[in-house]
C-alpha cells in the first residue's frame, strides 16, 4: 500500500514537472512578442508584479503564510536565487556572450545541480542517471550550436552565465530543503514578491522614474496577452508546479526535465515562427527525450 501511494506521488510530481517545463518552453514566444514593446527589466517587472498581485486571489493560502514566518530568511534567499539573480545572470550572460556559449552554459544547470545535491542534500545519483543526464545535455548543446554563434564573448558574459547556473542550482537545493517546513505556495509567494521588488526597482531606474514610460507597453494588446501568459502560466503555475515537483522528486530526476524546455522551444519555433527544420534537430531532440527517460528509469527504487 505504501509503495502504491509513493508511486502515485512520483507520478503526480513527474507530471507537474513536465507541464511546468512545457509551459516554459513556450515562454520564448511570449517574451519575444513582449520585448518588442518593453525593455527587459520593464517586462520582468510587469510579469512578477502581476503574478504577485494575482496570488492574493487565494485568501486561504495567504492566511497560511503566517506559518512560514520562521523561514523568512531562507525564503528570501530562495527568491533572490530565483528569479532575481538567475534572470539577471541569464540576461547579461546572453547579452555579453555568443549564443552557442550561453546555450551550453544554461544546459549545464541540471548536471551542476545534480552534482551539488550529492554533498549538500546527500542525494547521490546513480551512474546511469549521470550518463543519461549528460546524454540529454548533449542534445541541448547540439541544438544550441546549430543556432550559430552570433554575438561576442567577454568576461562579463562568462561571469554572468556562471552566476545564472549557480543561482539555478541554489534555487533547487533551497527549495528541496525548504519543502520539509514550507508549502509550495509559500515558496512561490516569496519568489514572486522578491522578483516583483527587484525588477520593479530596476525598471523604474531604466525608465528614469517616468511612470508613463513604465505603463506605456500596456496599450498594446499583444503585450497584454504575452505578459498575461508569462505571469499566470510561466510564473504562478510553473513555479508552483516546480516547487511541488522539487519537494517530491530527487534532484536528479527533477532537474533533467529542464532540458524538455529546449525541445518544446525548438518545435514551437518551427510550428509558430516557421523556423527551419532539419533532421539533425530531430536527432538532438530525441537525445534530450532519451536522456530524460533514462534518468527516470535508472533512478533508485526508494524516493
Amino acid at each position: 500500500m505504501k509503495t502504491e501511494r509513493s508511486s502515485r506521488v512520483v507520478l503526480r510530481a513527474t507530471l507537474a514537472s513536465i507541464v511546468c517545463h512545457f509551459c516554459w518552453g513556450l515562454s520564448f514566444l511570449a517574451s519575444r512578442t513582449a520585448l518588442n514593446e518593453a525593455h527587459v527589466f520593464v517586462l520582468l517587472s510587469h510579469r512578477f508584479l502581476i503574478s504577485f498581485l494575482l496570488l492574493h486571489l487565494f485568501p486561504r493560502q495567504i492566511a497560511g503564510l503566517k506559518q512560514a514566518r520562521h523561514a523568512f530568511l531562507p525564503l528570501l534567499a530562495l527568491g533572490l536565487a530565483q528569479p532575481a539573480v538567475y534572470f539577471l545572470g541569464e540576461q547579461f550572460g546572453i547579452l555579453h556572450s555568443t549564443t552557442g556559449f550561453s546555450g551550453v552554459m544554461i544546459a549545464m544547470i541540471p548536471v551542476v545541480t545534480t552534482l551539488a545535491a550529492a554533498p549538500i542534500l546527500k542525494e547521490r545519483p546513480t551512474w546511469g542517471q549521470l550518463l543519461f543526464s549528460l546524454l540529454s545535455v548533449g542534445g541541448v548543446i547540439g541544438i544550441g550550436l546549430m543556432t550559430g554563434s552570433s554575438g561576442s564573448l567577454d568576461a562579463v558574459g562568462v561571469i554572468a552565465l556562471i552566476t545564472a547556473v549557480c543561482a539555478a542550482a541554489a534555487y533547487t537545493l533551497l527549495a528541496r530543503g525548504l519543502s520539509k517546513t514550507t508549502a509550495p505556495f509559500a515558496r512561490t509567494y516569496a519568489m514572486m514578491a522578491v522578483g516583483a521588488a527587484v525588477f520593479t526597482a530596476l525598471a523604474l531606474i531604466q525608465c528614469k522614474g517616468d511612470l508613463a514610460s513604465y505603463v506605456r507597453p500596456f496599450r498594446d494588446t499583444s503585450y497584454l496577452l504575452s505578459v498575461g501568459y508569462l505571469s499566470l502560466f510561466c510564473s504562478i503555475l510553473c513555479f508552483f508546479l516546480s516547487n511541488y515537483a522539487i519537494s517530491k522528486l530527487p534532484v536528479a530526476r527533477e532537474t533533467v526535465f529542464a532540458n524538455l524546455t529546449t525541445a518544446v522551444s525548438v518545435f514551437a519555433g518551427i510550428l509558430f515562427l516557421r523556423e527551419p527544420f532539419s533532421w539533425l534537430t530531430l536527432v538532438f531532440v530525441l537525445l534530450i527525450m532519451a536522456g530524460i527517460w533514462g534518468v527516470q528509469k535508472t533512478a533508485r527504487k526508494t524516493v
